[in-house]
This record gives C-alpha cells, structure tokens and sequence, in this order.
C-alpha cells in the first residue's frame, strides 16, 4: 500500500479531506488536489478550484515561521557565507524580476514549483516575507487556474480513455 492509498484510508475515504490534504503536501499541492477532486471524485471545478486554492495558501505563512527560524540557525553555520553569496549574486535578477518572478515561478503548474518552494526561494533570495506572502499567493491562484482548465480540458478531451470517470 502506497503512502497515498493509506492516507485516504486514514482519512475515511473522504474525497473532501482527501482533496484538502493533497493539497496541503509539499510538492504536490494542489497541482494533484485539483485533478483528483474533478477526475477522481467527480466533485464540481469551481468548488474544488476554491477549496484546492485556499488550502494550498494556508500553508504559507506556516512555511515563512519554520523558514525564518531555519534561516536564523543557517546564519549561525559556515553555510551562511554560501547564503550572503547567492543572494548577492542573484540581487540583479531579484531587483529586476522580483515579486513578478517569484508570482510566475509558484505559477508554473508542475510539481515543486509552488508554495513551499516560492516561500524557500523567496528565503533563499532574501525577499522580504510581506511582498513575497502576496506574490505567492498570486502564483497560487494563477496555478490554480491553469491546472483547473487543463484538468477540465483533459476530462472533455480525453476523458474517454479513463474508466470511472464522473
């Protein structure tokens, strides 16, 4: 039995929760939650757009406490000259690009590009948590809504080729 499979079960085999939790795991978010609740559970886009959306920026500010306090240890280790060079070699991209590039990086709707990794990388890059929390959020309903039309445009599209689907 796979990680997943067991966490259904633990969860009841509610496709809601189900829908929730996927969307709260790092690296998946809601790039699996969102095809999971239209093609698994056969539950309505639109509820499970908002339901993927908003449990996925619920994991944000959470990712900033634990990151600020694991960057505060990092800065106590040889580590922090490897920090204090990459964000001084990445400043001229971060001025140019910032918010915009860190909005388009969460947005990209494959896996690992999203909130946990926009809240590290805005870390990494010394971004400021405020600006960085609105961007990131930004990115996130940007990604939602591109993995909600090409989820749909795949059930309308190739929906044939699945069993069970709704």
């Amino acid at each position: 039995m796979d990680l997943l499979s067991w966490l259904h079960g633990v969860l009841g085999g509610n496709d809601w929760l189900y829908t929730i939790v996927i969307s709260m795991l790092p690296w998946i978010e809601l790039r699996g939650s969102i095809p999971y609740g239209i093609l698994k559970a056969g539950f309505e886009p639109l509820t499970v757009f908002f339901v993927a959306f908003f449990s996925n920026i619920v994991v944000i500010y959470p990712s900033f406490v634990f990151l600020d306090y694991f960057f505060e240890l990092l800065n106590k280790t040889p580590l922090r000259r490897f920090i204090e060079k990459t964000q001084k070699k990445a400043k001229p991209y971060v001025d140019r690009y910032g918010m915009l590039g860190l909005c388009f990086f969460v947005a990209v709707p494959l896996p690992g590009t999203g909130a946990y990794s926009g809240a590290l990388a805005a870390h990494i890059f010394g971004l400021k948590n405020k600006k960085a929390f609105m961007s990131i959020i930004a990115g996130v309903f940007l990604a939602a809504v591109a993995v909600t039309v090409i989820t749909l445009f795949f059930r309308e599209s190739l929906g044939f080729l699945i069993k069970n689907l709704p």
